[in-house]
Order: C-alpha cells, then sequence, then structure tokens
C-alpha cells in the first residue's frame, strides 16, 4: 500500500449538515420561535449501519455515540440539558428516554 493509499483510507465521510429553519410567530405582543428540521430516511438509515458496524470497528481516540438534530439539541438547551456540559453516556439515556434512539450511532458500552 502506497502512502497515497494510507491517506484516502484515514479520509472521513463528509459531515452530513441538516439545516434547519427558523421561523417567528407573533401572537399579540408575545413573539415565538419555531425550528424545523428535516431528517430524510438515508440520514437514519447511515446511522443505522454505523450502529450496527460499531461493534466490529476499532475507532481509535474518537468514539461517535450519536448525531443529534439541531433541533433537538435547543430544545434540550430550553430544558436545561446542555448537550456540551453532559458525558455521552447522559445524552444516550437522555436519547433513549425520549425514544430517540435513531440517533445512537454507537452498539458498544461506555
Amino acid at each position: 500500500m502506497t502512502n497515497k493509499d494510507d491517506i484516502k483510507d484515514k479520509i472521513q465521510k463528509p459531515v452530513n449538515l441538516l439545516s434547519s429553519q427558523q421561523s417567528y410567530l407573533q401572537d399579540g405582543a408575545r413573539v415565538m420561535r419555531k425550528t424545523d428540521q428535516a431528517i430524510p430516511q438515508s440520514f437514519l438509515t447511515d446511522l443505522k449501519h454505523q450502529r450496527e458496524d460499531s461493534v466490529r470497528n476499532n475507532i481509535g481516540d474518537y468514539q461517535s455515540v450519536a448525531k443529534v438534530p439541531v433541533a433537538i439539541h435547543e430544545k434540550w438547551k430550553r430544558e436545561g440539558f446542555d448537550m456540551f456540559k453532559e458525558t455521552p453516556k447522559a445524552i444516550l439515556k437522555r436519547l433513549r428516554d425520549e425514544n430517540l434512539d435513531a440517533f445512537i450511532t454507537t452498539n458498544k458500552r461506555l
């Protein structure tokens, strides 16, 4: 295997960023922000394959545990749960508690 092949093997798939849309609703003096985010079936299928492959693959220093859509992250933040301050174990528990298992990318125990 050449050095060029080594580099190709280490290149990860491009990150699939799903955009969210913001809309503002006015009810008298109140203004509310609504976040919508379409989650395509292909994204969920890819996550399922990642979860299934996680047990067989050696991932090195980095372990992906979930890919949480922005709309869910913002909802949780409003509820006082900041993913950036929580442990991976807590994030997985919250996903399971809310029946959002489809966004989990690993079957490994943490």
